[in-house]
């Protein structure tokens, strides 16, 4: 499974891809807004920290806005994918993509129906947002394990990239199912690698390591 960071702010990048377990980057308007810089300064800082995907979100909802500002982002950098929210309007705007070799990543899905769609549309990645959907009283891990099998049953090329991820558990769940991608915080990452018992026995190493006569 592919390690994409959800973030703009471009120290949480250089640490991750520090880890050496980063394949790409995630952004959307939100995550642009806490770094108070201009969109096009985050953007290129981030393209020129990480080789791979760089999600990055149009902010039009009609047809001909969203198609003009993707192929602005497409033009900016080989590796932008332009992030189009899943609406009647986006499924156009994706299917014309498509058809312009421009990557799309299908966002704010919530129902496997809309993933059905976006597909069938020709987006590159949907992103299920597991977490809103928890928060709901909704079971987004479900979710994802619907829109793999349907990939699945029809051979879908389409990537399902696990969205709104909130916990390790959610990363190894959607790993389990086979989502192709997981999107994570950073606070994330750095707790996939923690765990109680690791540090336990790292410091009795430690403590036992003095211990050691001297040559």
């Amino acid at each position: 499974m592919k390690f994409f960071i959800d973030t703009a702010d471009v120290r949480e990048i250089r640490e991750a891809a520090a880890l050496g377990v980063l394949d790409g980057v995630t952004t959307n308007p939100s995550l642009v807004a806490k770094t108070g810089r201009p969109f096009r300064a985050v953007l290129d800082e981030i393209l020129s920290i990480v080789d791979g995907p760089v999600s990055a979100e149009v902010t039009a909802t009609d047809f001909d806005g969203m198609v003009r500002e993707a192929q602005e982002l497409h033009a900016i950098h080989k590796n932008i994918v332009v992030k189009i929210p899943i609406i009647e309007s986006g499924l156009k705007a994706v299917k014309w993509c498509a058809d312009h070799g421009i990557p799309t990543n299908v966002t704010l899905c919530f129902q496997a129906s809309q993933a059905l769609l976006a597909a069938k549309a020709g987006a590159t990645y949907i992103s299920p947002f597991v977490g809103r959907i928890d928060d709901v009283g909704g079971d987004g891990m479900d979710l994802i394990e619907q829109i793999v099998q349907i990939y699945k049953n029809y051979d879908l090329g389409t990537q399902v990239l696990t969205a709104s991820v909130r916990h390790p558990g959610h990363v190894i769940q959607a790993a389990l199912i086979g989502a192709h991608v997981a999107t994570i915080p950073f606070k994330v990452i750095l707790q996939l690698v923690q765990h109680p018992l690791t540090d336990i026995g790292l410091a009795k190493f430690l403590e036992d390591a003095k211990k050691i006569p001297k040559a």
